[in-house]
């Protein structure tokens, strides 16, 4: 079933009217708050204190979205959008929902197909985030409706001409051609644009995106993946870095390394935050799925999931081997930048520990072969560290909190910390160490 306004505003090419919203709860005060927070942003907001009338009120007037709390008498939140669902397939439905709510969650999303959940008591920014891209998705599923019926009747125009107009045809054809070349360019072209907007903050970042996502589209061919899965990596290349985009300036241009423990836990939220940002896209799913793992490791101890090997998606391994490559480069990964000529070292260096070795491979084959030392790394308790002894890996608290990064040369005093930390927390720490061999120079954890 399309939406009727869609078709409409479609069909007539007119200016969109404003967004119609239905909050459904059964606390008046909490759809007084939902009114009082969306009406100032321009939608039209009508409330309904159960299932029941907001189906009745669904029968007379076309919603774009609706938002429903779970726990409701008679009909709960998962029943109600399984029936709007149904009845009404074209509007967006999003759950407020508690932290207890999480079995009937599961189902109004199996049965209800909802666009999001929303944990209450909910952040304001956050829902109205979460309302806004909502909506933008279907703006563009309505531009989609609109172009289509646009094209069958230009289609029907062109069956009516004379048999003998071939050369309108052709016209008309090419015509058609650009319109469809222009709508992919200027998406494409949105695409970089948000790309640089991360970049306007930092001048070491210039250019940076674009260089990952060329070099991860190189590395992606040579492996033969597929077009479309090329195209995600290059995508999420550009984009792999827009999570970034709320963090505070001093930030953006810091060195991993040198971030606090506060500033690391921040930091490494961006992945995370990245996908929310471009997941409502669905030509961008791919893309998203990658940005949330380009930070992932393959040994396992990369973020924010903690993935090992095949387990992260193969375009997030390539992104990691790109974004690690350039970020060393710019400085953006240690403290000091490395040369085109280092960074290809180091990053051949973490063959099958930080990188899958395919992707090192496929990334040796176009950058040009290199010499790999032996970095001689063991795996010790805490009780045989010695003095001299350097960290070949990060060195995490039970919390995943970053307490020494890769490549920090052991003394006594910090062997002693280690051992005491390791006490009071109670916990048998397994540490990574290289007794010869390698650089000192202190490098992020990246």
């Amino acid at each position: 079933m399309n939406d009727p306004r869609q078709e409409q505003t479609a069909a007539s090419g007119a200016e969109e009217a404003p967004w119609n919203l239905l909050c459904v709860d059964d606390e008046p005060n909490i759809l007084s708050a939902l009114r009082r927070l969306l009406r100032p942003h321009g939608y039209q907001v009508t409330i309904a204190g159960s299932g029941a009338e907001a189906l009745a009120i669904m029968e007379k007037q076309v919603f774009d979205l609706v938002i429903s709390d779970m726990r409701m008498p008679e009909m709960d939140g998962a029943q109600f959008l399984e029936q709007v669902k149904r009845r009404w397939p074209d509007t967006v439905r999003l759950l407020l929902t508690g932290y207890a709510d999480i079995t009937s969650t599961v189902d109004a999303i199996n049965k209800g197909e909802i666009y999001r959940y929303i944990s209450k008591p909910w952040d304001d920014n956050e829902l109205l985030v979460i309302v806004r891209q909502a909506l933008e998705r279907k703006a563009l599923e309505r531009e989609k409706i609109r172009l289509e019926l646009l094209t069958a009747r230009q289609n029907e125009e062109l069956r009516d001409l004379n048999a003998n107009l071939e050369l309108k045809v052709m016209e008309r054809t090419v015509e058609l051609r650009k319109a469809h070349d222009k709508v992919k360019t200027s998406f494409l072209t949105s695409i970089k644009v948000f790309a640089n907007l991360i970049e306007l903050r930092g001048s070491n970042l210039a250019g940076h995106s674009r260089r990952v996502a060329d070099l991860a589209r190189k590395i992606a061919n040579r492996m033969e993946l597929s077009p479309a899965d090329s195209q995600d990596v290059f995508l999420a290349g550009l984009l792999h870095d827009i999570g970034k985009i709320g963090l505070p300036d001093h930030l953006l241009v810091k060195p991993v390394p040198q971030m606090t423990g506060e500033e690391l836990g921040l930091y490494r939220k961006h992945p995370i935050k990245g996908e929310q940002s471009v997941m409502a896209l669905e030509e961008l799913r791919g893309a998203a799925r990658i940005v949330r793992s380009h930070h992932e490791r393959f040994d396992g101890q990369g973020y924010p999931d903690g993935l090992m090997g095949g387990a992260i998606p193969i375009g997030a391994r390539i992104l990691c081997v790109a974004n690690d490559y350039d970020g060393l480069q710019i400085g953006s990964l240690s403290v000091r930048r490395y040369s085109q000529e280092d960074a290809k070292k180091l990053i051949a260096e973490g063959k099958g520990k930080r990188y899958d070795p395919k992707v090192i491979e496929a990334f040796l084959d176009i950058l040009g072969k290199v010499e790999v030392r032996d970095t001689g790394e063991i795996e010790l308790g805490v009780a045989d560290l010695k003095p001299g002894m350097i960290l070949s890996r990060d060195l995490l608290s039970r919390d995943g909190v970053l307490l020494l990064a890769a490549d920090y040369i052991l003394d006594a005093n910090l062997i002693r910390q280690i051992r005491d930390y390791a006490a009071s927390e109670n916990i048998v720490m397994h540490i990574h160490v290289r007794t010869s061999g390698g650089s000192h120079e202190k490098t992020a954890a990246r």
